[in-house]
Formats: structure tokens, C-alpha cells, sequence
């Protein structure tokens, strides 16, 4: 028996509407995020973006966050570009985001065959 409600309405005749919503963190949350990551993290933001958006990233800097991923402004070839990066494990809470960015981190020194600096 499926535990799941079946339409019987043909196919033609649904309509489907999907609103998608990026939930996030308290305006205050996220700006100290940024501020961290952005004064403490400089380089870990470039790391990170090279990994997994801009190969040839000069700079990075961490714009934003939710509970999907990050965002950053990378500078490629004098060109600012907005990248956003899922989190790879999930963020629910304030707590994490630091677990999520230092999993990214590591993931992406492994990526580019760099060791991770010690935390």
C-alpha cells in the first residue's frame, strides 16, 4: 500500500507550481559570517572559489550565505564575478556554518592538491 497520495487527474489536466525559497540567517548572523570570513579568512575564500567556481580566481569575497551555500564576488582577469557554492553537508543552524565552510575548505585544498593551513 503507498503511503503517498495518487491524483487521478490525467496529466493534462495538473497544473504544477513550484516555488523554491533559499531560507536564511538573521541579517546579524550573516553579517558577522561575512565579516569573519572576510578579515580572518581572505585567503580560504580564494581557495574555496578556485576549487569549485573560477580556476583562475585572483580574489574572492564572501558576499552571502543561506542554508544552500555561499556566495562570493571572484576577481577573474580584472572582472568581478558572482559565484554561489553549495554547502556540501546541510545548514540548519548558525552553528552549521562553520562545520560547512571548514568542510568546504578542506575539500577544496584536497581538490587542488594544497595542504590545508591549521585551524
Amino acid at each position: 500500500m503507498s503511503r503517498h497520495p495518487v491524483s487521478r487527474q490525467p496529466a493534462a489536466n495538473r497544473a504544477a507550481v513550484i516555488i523554491v525559497t533559499m531560507p536564511s540567517f538573521p541579517p546579524d548572523v550573516v553579517a558577522a559570517v561575512l565579516a569573519h570570513m572576510n578579515t580572518d579568512h581572505a585567503e580560504d575564500n580564494v581557495v574555496i572559489v578556485r576549487a569549485f567556481a573560477q580556476p583562475d580566481a585572483e580574489s574572492a569575497l564572501m558576499t552571502d550565505l543561506d542554508t544552500v551555500g555561499g556566495s562570493w564576488v571572484a576577481v577573474v582577469d580584472g572582472r568581478e564575478l558572482v559565484v554561489h557554492i553549495d554547502w556540501t553537508i546541510p545548514v540548519i543552524e548558525r552553528a552549521d556554518i562553520r562545520r560547512a565552510v571548514t568542510v568546504m575548505y578542506r575539500d577544496a585544498c584536497t581538490k587542488l592538491g594544497i595542504s590545508p593551513r591549521l585551524m
